[in-house]
């Protein structure tokens, strides 16, 4: 049996933590590691209690909706509610931390910074993760990582595309679907 890789897996909970989002501007997910354990997740959404994007609207100020609460800082606040310690964890993000998050991540500890995508990445906030010393690395999420069909699926396509050429398909019918097959299964 084919086992997800571990940086698969905790993106995998940012990506499902996103779903979660009550912001329409854009859905993001973080979680939270120490030691291969999950200690923490969050998303972006309003406070417990609050008005939602999705009900209201986005409050937009200077180009920012101010009516949501960061995923990465939801889920340091997660930390700080149950007493759980930050320091040396590591968080996934489906999306590069804006400035703040960043510097919020710095003083709580975390070592590491794993996103799936680039996202308005501030050149401050950069510098400021070099300079603690904190790693950050992009992990794209390989959606095919929790796909327990995904192989079965792809020698379908290719037996399927196979059957078409074999049948007298035009070629450039085949090398459309052969690139279609292409997006789907290896990007």
């Amino acid at each position: 049996m084919e086992r997800i890789a571990w940086h698969q897996y905790f993106m995998a909970q940012s990506q499902l933590l996103a779903l979660r989002s009550t912001c329409t501007r854009l859905a993001v997910g973080a979680t939270i590691v120490r030691d291969k354990r999950i200690i923490a997740g969050g998303y972006n959404g309003s406070i417990a209690g609050g008005d939602h994007c999705i009900d209201e609207g986005c409050y937009v100020i200077d180009n920012h909706c101010v009516r949501t609460i960061h995923a990465e800082m939801n889920a340091l606040l997660q930390c700080s509610k149950f007493g759980v310690g930050t320091k040396n964890a590591d968080i996934y993000v489906t999306h590069f931390p804006c400035l703040q998050c960043c510097k919020a991540l710095i003083q709580a500890g975390i070592k590491t910074v794993y996103y799936a995508k680039d996202y308005k990445n501030h050149p401050y906030a950069i510098e400021l993760f070099e300079k603690a010393g904190v790693h950050v690395e992009k992990v794209p999420f390989q959606e095919s990582s929790i796909d327990v069909k995904h192989k079965e699926k792809a020698t379908l396509m290719i037996q399927l595309i196979e059957d078409l050429r074999q049948q007298g398909l035009p070629e450039e019918k085949i090398r459309h679907y052969e690139q279609e097959y292409i997006k789907l299964f290896n990007e």
